[in-house]
């Protein structure tokens, strides 16, 4: 396996609920949103490795904490992870440390205004472009935890299935 292969990705994304639903959900102040948080580890290509669901109020480094203990023990192998700023805290990284990983911040530049494709980061996004076009995931509809990770495990493995036919 390559060097670049052992390179991955963690980042979250806050989901609205639907309005008929009444589930375990926070407020997220930095994007003024009330829902859940989807932390997501992907590899290179994009495929989704690990995901974990908390309500919106948890914080980014704080929810990408319980992916790394469950990176390390399915794929011992990975070494190298990238993160934006927020994944940037000491409790995350001293626990990244302790598990063997190397953590890249990719940091956003501040002095160029408007919108700029970080490298690395791209890569993310894309799968959570990925997921909102299984329409069941633009909105939270589940009112468990389980069920909805379920439902992004679901949508992603239908994306890998279409790929593999179409090749």
């Amino acid at each position: 396996m390559s060097g670049a292969r052992r390179a991955h990705r963690l980042r979250s994304s806050t989901v609205r609920p639907s309005r008929h639903r009444r589930h375990a959900r926070g407020y997220d102040a930095n994007k003024k949103i009330v829902g859940r948080k989807r932390h997501i580890a992907v590899d290179t290509d994009g495929r989704l490795l690990m995901v974990n669901l908390t309500t919106a109020d948890i914080a980014d480094s704080t929810g990408a904490q319980a992916i790394l203990g469950a990176i390390r023990k399915r794929w011992p192998w990975i070494k190298h992870l990238f993160a934006d700023g927020a994944y940037d805290r000491t409790r995350l990284l001293d626990k990244a440390a302790f598990l063997d990983f190397v953590v890249e911040i990719v940091r956003r530049i501040d002095a160029e205004p408007g919108f700029k494709v970080l490298p690395r980061r791209w890569v993310v996004e894309r799968t959570f472009g990925w997921m909102i076009r299984w329409r069941r995931l633009v909105r939270d509809f589940e009112q468990r935890l389980d069920v909805s990770e379920a439902m992004i495990h679901v949508a992603m493995g239908s994306l890998l299935l279409r790929r593999i036919a179409h090749q």
